[in-house]
């Protein structure tokens, strides 16, 4: 007759498998030799510090089958560290650590003066140097077409060019008509000067002054807000810019496109 297995007899019962639970705050358990029971506040030094209904703290070892949740024992451990949250450029792209300048490609993003390639600098200027784009002010486009045939523009040679005032009717539309070619891309803002693509909320004023036409605009703006001379109020406009949320929608817009432009050859 065959024997038949029944296993070890001897054998005790399988050792129950005690859960471990991460000790996050506010976790409520129950230190079973002394009858506390409180919520996770902290863990320090491989200890967890408990805090009962009377605002009362305790701190307890963080042993095997330690403490009780509902009754039944757990083991806390400490807590899965959070995943670091992307750190945000002044653009709102995510910022890129420990990154290099990249070679200067040959395309370009010309913009119409030194305060327009500060402001762009200010906000932009993380994600230009990872795509190694320059930019160049122009001091005005009243030569536009011809610096543009001087530039030579072609597949591996883009180039991007930021217009102030760019609306119907404006100067700045007719000298733009004059510039085509598949490899320029030219895009404005509606405002008379770049200081004025600047949210008024960001420099401290409700609106910006209204300047009658064939009065210097800088000038006027300056006197009325009594910001003393050009390079004075440059300084306040300049200091209220954190990030591109302190910028005008159409002007966030715009570059956006021209540094995608720019930057998807050369």
């Amino acid at each position: 007759m065959r024997s038949q297995d029944y296993g070890d007899i001897l054998a005790g019962k399988p050792k129950r498998q005690i859960p471990r639970l991460p000790a996050e705050p506010g976790l409520v358990v129950e230190d079973p030799a002394s009858g506390f029971c409180g919520a996770v506040v902290r863990i320090e030094q491989g200890n967890v510090v408990l805090e009962d209904r009377h605002g009362r703290h305790r701190v307890f070892p963080m042993t095997d089958a330690g403490f009780l949740v509902d009754g039944a024992p757990v083991t806390l451990v400490r807590p899965a560290a959070a995943p670091r949250k992307p750190v945000m450029s002044a653009s709102g792209s995510v910022k890129v650590d420990n990154v290099t300048a990249r070679v200067a490609r040959a395309s370009r993003i010309w913009v119409e003066g030194i305060h327009d390639a500060e402001l762009v600098e200010r906000v932009w200027g993380h994600d230009l140097r990872v795509e190694g784009i320059v930019v160049e002010p122009l001091d005005g486009i009243d030569e536009l077409a011809a610096r543009v045939r001087r530039f030579g523009p072609g597949p591996q040679r883009r180039l991007g060019v930021l217009v102030d005032h760019l609306v119907d009717g404006s100067k700045e539309t007719r000298i733009v008509a004059g510039v085509t070619h598949p490899e320029v891309l030219i895009l404005g803002h509606p405002y008379v000067d770049i200081w004025q693509a600047v949210k008024p909320a960001a420099v401290g004023i409700p609106a910006w002054p209204v300047i009658p036409r064939g009065e210097s605009w800088k000038d006027g703006v300056c006197a009325r807000l009594g910001w003393g001379d050009p390079a004075d109020g440059w300084r306040r406009v300049r200091a209220g810019v954190t990030g591109f949320r302190d910028l005008e929608t159409p002007l966030i817009s715009s570059v956006e496109r021209l540094i995608d432009f720019v930057g998807h050859f050369g």
